[in-house]
């Protein structure tokens, strides 16, 4: 008993609704000879147009277990932060919970670092992202002020540990996660040359996503563009069944189906071609290591775009898409500087769709 593949027609958005359904009939209904495979063709696409990009930060000794332009999958593990091990035996003198501000210049040319005590606190307003200028207080008792024009890039509850060697010469500082120190170093222990004093730290990732990596000095930033599914045939299940009266009622008469792909009322069988692409389809899906492996990604966005640049030397400026290169995740946007059109290279990461 040959079959044949088929197109039901649907409602955009009910795709994965209707195959299940179809699929449910099928099992309830012991139609397995009549009814086979249901498919909804789709593919991975860089989400440019939620504009969200997550971002971790680490030092640049980090082991980073991705590369830019790596396809990932959520809770897939991007960077192992290393242990903590003391340089010379010592006596510690100082334990502090501290807050450590990284304050980045706008062209990323330049930063600050600052500890503030956590007694101490920082000033309200102060998280993750938010830009500080010249001479804004940094600490609520006002003691620390930013030194430059930029916004915060790290913002993370530190341990501060000074460590005083037996063998004299200056004392050793070390600033360790909170969530990573090893709660056994006491005030006044003596540890020893090598001795573990902060664990490592793993980062995965929290989504499906693109992976772009860029590297400031001493720091790494990895970005993760996310991915999400986007169908091939809005409004369209394909489904693999030998067609017959009972086959062909149990599928039209399904919640939500409007009807076959049909010429004079006949439905239409897919050519030799257009199966190949369905079973190669299905084939990838069942041998891909992982769900960002199953498709080529695409980036989401158009040439004649107009889209905001949201990090880097251009940030704050808006422009029209003019090239999209998937293959690099890079797009160039034409920017207006001092009167005059000037084109941008991009990445994915760096731009996001302004709504109409």
């Amino acid at each position: 008993m040959k079959r044949n593949w088929y197109i039901v027609q649907t409602y955009s958005g009910l795709e994965e609704t209707v195959k299940d359904l179809i699929e449910q009939k099928r099992e309830l209904l012991s139609l397995h000879d009549f009814i086979g495979k249901v498919f909804v063709p789709e593919e991975k696409v860089v989400d440019i147009k939620g504009g969200k990009v997550e971002k971790i930060r680490v030092l640049s000794t980090s082991k980073v277990h991705v590369n830019s332009g790596d396809t990932i999958t959520k809770g897939q593990l991007l960077v192992e932060v290393p242990e903590i091990h003391a340089k010379r035996e010592g006596k510690v003198i100082e334990l502090r919970n501290m807050r450590k501000l990284v304050i980045e210049s706008i062209d990323r040319k330049n930063s600050r670092t600052y500890y503030i005590p956590s007694s101490t606190g920082i000033e309200g307003g102060i998280r993750l992202g938010a830009k500080l200028t010249e001479g804004m207080p940094i600490s609520k008792d006002k003691s620390t002020f930013c030194e430059i024009d930029g916004k915060v890039v790290q913002n993370d509850r530190v341990k501060k540990v000074v460590i005083q060697p037996i063998e004299g010469g200056d004392n050793d500082f070390y600033f360790i996660l909170t969530e990573c120190f090893i709660k056994s170093i006491k005030l006044n222990k003596i540890v020893h040359a090598g001795e573990k004093i902060g664990e490592k730290k793993l980062f995965v990732s929290p989504t499906d996503g693109v992976i772009e990596i860029d590297v400031y000095g001493a720091y790494k930033e990895i970005k993760i563009s996310k991915v999400i599914s986007k169908r091939l045939f809005p409004g369209y299940v394909f489904v693999e069944m030998f067609m017959n009266e009972e086959s062909w009622e149990t599928i039209k008469n399904t919640e939500h189906v409007i009807n076959f792909v049909s010429n004079a009322g006949q439905p239409i069988p897919l050519k030799q071609n257009d199966v190949k692409f369905i079973l190669n389809s299905l084939a990838g899906k069942k041998n891909s290591k992982t769900a960002a492996e199953e498709v080529k990604i695409n980036i989401n966005i158009d040439i004649g775009e107009h889209v905001k640049i949201k990090a880097g030397p251009f940030e704050g400026f808006t422009g029209v898409v003019k090239e999209v290169k998937p293959d690099k995740k890079e797009i160039t946007v034409s920017v207006v500087i001092f009167g005059r059109e000037t084109p941008v290279v991009l990445s994915v990461s760096e731009i996001e769709k302004l709504l109409d």
